[in-house]
């Protein structure tokens, strides 16, 4: 009896000291998913495996945005084209390294402040609760409609 009550203990010991090793979903806060965002954009290059991360950090309109951009690729070069390659990583530079993450939650949205070594280095980025995660709110140009030819039937 007595070494089952010493396993039990054991069992749920090791237990407690995992679960405290598992790391938090890099949405569960807004400061975690804006510094998330920024290391899957650093990682990116390329590769679209890491593009596709990146892309599930960001908000749901910029996500239908991005997979919108992608079908026209697609349907403009003839081969398929994620949304994930939309994101240009050569694009996205940051203009100082960031140091510390803050956030001001107001209910579903929050403002995350970026500070960097200097007082000057500081950014915000906006984020928004999205069933229960954090996503940045990344603004791109709405796209223009698509334009026919006469006679041309959409696909």
């Amino acid at each position: 009896m007595r070494s089952r009550a010493v396993l039990l203990a054991v069992w749920l010991a090791s237990a407690a000291a995992l679960s405290g090793c598992t790391p938090p979903p890099a949405d569960a806060s807004p400061a975690q998913v804006v510094q998330a965002f920024i290391e899957r954009m650093r990682a990116v290059h390329g590769d679209p495996a890491k593009a596709k991360l990146a892309v599930e950090l960001v908000w749901q309109s910029a996500r239908e945005n991005l997979e919108e951009r992608a079908r026209r690729a697609t349907a403009a070069a003839g081969q398929p084209v994620t949304p994930g390659e939309m994101l240009v990583p050569s694009m996205f530079a940051l203009a100082f390294e960031p140091r510390t993450f803050t956030s001001e939650v107001r209910g579903d949205y929050a403002r995350v402040t970026v500070l960097g070594r200097n007082p000057s280095e500081f950014a915000e980025v906006h984020c928004v609760r999205e069933k229960g995660r954090w996503h940045v709110i990344m603004e791109l140009p709405a796209l223009p409609p698509i334009q026919l030819r006469e006679g041309a039937q959409p696909t």
